[in-house]
């Protein structure tokens, strides 16, 4: 199943609306992260699962594949672990896609599955 769920890129003191698309399908389970993501956002794989898990969520052992769009923008830091998880989430049908069409998602998630802060919300919220 397919999900999106939009997110925040900053870009200087500009926010930078990107789409978090996320696909699971059959297969060895893994979780790829592609769009030009940096060494931060690639960890988020680790964080996002085990903030699923332990909370009491099913983290789903299938191929996943998170797309970060556009992917000409280079997306750095831990923000993209919420919207990574309530991507996945959506996608293995353990969250509702309507709770996600109006809503941005960004945050650093701590492997007890709570959400920590990022720096830059001003710009984002603006």
């Amino acid at each position: 199943m397919l999900a999106r769920v939009t997110s925040c890129a900053l870009l200087g003191l500009e926010g930078i609306l990107v789409q978090v698309e996320v696909d699971t399908s059959n297969g060895l389970p893994s979780l790829t992260i592609v769009g030009l993501p940096d060494a931060a956002v690639k960890e988020s794989s680790e964080r996002v699962r085990a903030a699923v898990k332990n909370s009491g969520l099913v983290f789903p052992r299938k191929r996943i594949t998170v797309n970060l769009a556009p992917a000409d923008i280079r997306k750095a830091g831990p923000a993209y672990d919420l919207p990574i998880a309530v991507g996945i989430l959506v996608a293995s049908e353990q969250a509702w896609p309507q709770a996600t069409e109006e809503a941005l998602f960004v945050g650093e998630l701590s492997l007890d599955g709570s959400v920590r802060h990022i720096p830059g919300v001003l710009p984002i919220a603006a």
